[in-house]
């Protein structure tokens, strides 16, 4: 297509009017070509926002404790410290356990239940809410689902943490309401991980997982 030199853009060198540019899908540059000159039009992508997936990302909603006495309550915390290999320094219950068979280390180091699914269990109860730390999971998470990273190492503050397996809930969970360990059955009370790099971990940290072809060492 080409215009006359000195013509208005608006002509053809036909004499026909030029048809109007969507601006917003064409790009119009002028370019010396001797007398004349001529029109590129370039069509121009308008790339799409990405979301990132609910699964890919989440962070720390809270933190808890198991007391030295089984049964009470667990206790809250801004921060704790996770030790490779053994678990939340200074967690009694769990810290530094063994397997009985051949004394390695116990991968029950250390749980993660998602706010989303406490939620879900609450409604499907009648409760307004479970309060944080009532399901005795020492990480409560949200934006991320935690099921789908099982066999996976997520990243967690300056921690590294290998998710292994869902947990299964006991008979503690009918003392928070009765019927609350039925709903928790087949995945839906959390995970169970064990720590794979020393750290600290904080209330609103991070929670991000490693690529897939990352090297994810066996228990």
């Amino acid at each position: 297509m080409t215009l006359r030199a000195g013509s208005r853009a608006s002509v053809l060198e036909c004499g026909c009017p030029l048809p109007l540019l969507d601006y917003a899908l064409f790009h119009v540059c002028l370019e010396p070509a001797g007398p004349l000159w001529h029109i590129n039009s370039m069509t121009t992508a308008q790339p799409k926002p990405v979301s990132p997936s609910p699964a890919l990302t989440g962070r720390v909603a809270s933190l808890h404790l198991h007391p030295p006495q089984p049964g009470t309550p667990l206790q809250s915390a801004e921060e704790i410290e996770v030790v490779e290999a053994k678990g939340i320094l200074g967690e009694p219950r769990y810290f530094g356990r063994v397997r009985r068979e051949d004394g390695q280390p116990n991968p029950r180091q250390i749980t993660l239940m998602e706010r989303e699914q406490i939620s879900e269990h609450a409604a499907a109860l009648g409760l307004q809410t479970i309060v944080p730390g009532a399901v005795r999971t020492n990480i409560e998470t949200l934006g991320i689902d935690l099921i789908a990273l099982i066999g996976r190492e997520i990243e967690i503050g300056e921690a590294l943490l290998f998710v292994y397996s869902g947990r299964t809930p006991c008979a503690k969970m009918d003392a928070v309401c009765q019927g609350l360990r039925e709903l928790m059955s087949n995945n839906r009370q959390g995970v169970l991980a064990q720590v794979r790099r020393s750290g600290k971990i904080r209330v609103g940290d991070p929670i991000v997982p490693r690529s897939v072809g990352d090297d994810v060492r066996s228990l």
